[in-house]
């Protein structure tokens, strides 16, 4: 069996390659790792008196982000 290079795969290829082979337990944990690399903070909660102005600085920060 060759040696398969997660690394190299993008979220979606891992993702599926994932599905495909559920007993290959090191593509799990590759798969997990990366979900860990794109998971985001939290923001804000509901409750929050501050919501709209937490939220719409986040946008901002993300647009200026991707802008540059």
């Amino acid at each position: 069996m060759s040696q398969v290079n997660y690394t190299a795969m993008s979220y979606k290829e891992l993702r599926r390659y994932f599905l495909k082979h559920r007993e290959d337990r090191a593509a799990f944990q590759a798969y997990l790792a990366r979900r860990r690399e794109r998971s985001r903070p939290v923001i804000t909660r509901v409750d929050d008196p501050d919501f709209d102005d937490k939220i719409q600085r986040a946008i901002r920060q993300q647009l200026a982000e991707h802008q540059s």
